[in-house]
């Protein structure tokens, strides 16, 4: 089974808590917060491993938090790759109004990375990437990092014929776009992010299909996929479009829903399913983590569960 490398430039420490009510200029008296590994690429990892699968985490880490990262991550029984960066590893705040159940995302900025310390990264990547396994790079960039740095990367992914799962957004997302690149394997975007590139709205499934096709033919990933939150997913590749959805479920956080997708679709390519099966895994995985409070991945019973009712179709 193909080996799966997550690769997480911008960590968080994720911290999750609740407040009676959110109020201006009042001193909030906070829940007992939950602290939890974060970032994109880790979150993947972190869902895999909840699935009964295994991933190694590159991560990027610096400073006391970054030891405290690692250190949560291990608990977690997710091999960790460590690449030591100059500054402080980030922190970032989920709250929860517990009022009307309103949740409020306060996201720090990560440490500013200088050229050379990008280059050291892409090396030491380079070094990790499995042969003929998959790699996922999903998460912000953190300030000094060149925006063509995912397409460096997935030159290195393919001299180990490996494949790229890349889950990324602003400025490294329009260069993407931009250059193009096939070596690109999978390129997953969310509704405004594909909007933000077509400049226009997407509202039937066959505009957004036609779109994700449109992205295929212009080479930038040889399969792309389209995140519509409850509406679930649809995936275009080689003229074949895929709709996969659940039943409506109750929200009770959104965070870690996109990550959870991506876990859930890498393990399934790792065990040999192909693009549509991966694809109702992954919305099932969505699905079943914004059930969950604040930070918490998606939980194995309830994505078996989603899977089973799960409708796909090709459109």
């Amino acid at each position: 089974m193909p080996e799966i490398l997550t690769v997480t430039l911008n960590p968080a420490l994720d911290i999750s808590t609740s407040v009676a009510q959110m109020v201006p200029e009042d001193k909030l008296r906070c829940a007992e917060p939950v602290t939890d590994p974060g970032g994109g690429g880790t979150n993947v990892a972190r869902a895999v491993r909840l699935l009964g699968g295994d991933a190694r985490a590159f991560v990027a880490v610096s400073g006391f938090r970054g030891d405290q990262f690692v250190a949560l991550l291990r608990d977690e029984g997710v091999t960790p790759v460590v690449f030591q960066t100059p500054g402080e590893t980030r922190q970032s705040l989920a709250v929860i109004n517990r009022e009307d159940g309103a949740q409020f995302r306060f996201v720090m900025p990560g440490p500013r990375w200088s050229a050379e310390t990008a280059f050291e990264a892409l090396e030491a990547i380079g070094g990790a990437i499995p042969q003929d396994g998959l790699v996922v790079l999903s998460g912000s960039q953190p300030p000094g990092v060149p925006v063509h740095f995912p397409t460096d990367l997935a030159a290195l992914v393919e001299e180990k014929n490996a494949r790229l799962i890349l889950d990324t957004s602003g400025e490294p997302l329009r260069a993407l776009v931009k250059g193009g690149s096939a070596r690109h394997h999978v390129l997953r975007l969310d509704k405004a992010e594909s909007e933000m590139l077509a400049g226009r709205a997407l509202n039937s499934l066959e505009e957004i299909a036609d779109f994700a096709q449109s992205l295929v033919r212009q080479e930038v990933a040889e399969v792309v996929i389209l995140a519509l939150g409850p509406r679930g997913s649809v995936l275009a590749q080689d003229g074949k479009r895929w709709h996969a959805m659940t039943e409506p479920v109750t929200v009770k956080s959104k965070v870690g829903a996109g990550d959870s997708f991506v876990g859930a679709f890498a393990l399934s390519l790792s065990r040999g399913d192909g693009f549509d099966q991966a694809l109702r895994w992954g919305v099932s995985a969505a699905s079943a983590a914004v059930m969950n409070d604040a930070t918490t991945l998606c939980a194995a019973p309830d994505v078996r569960a989603l899977e089973a009712s799960a409708t796909l179709r090709q459109i």
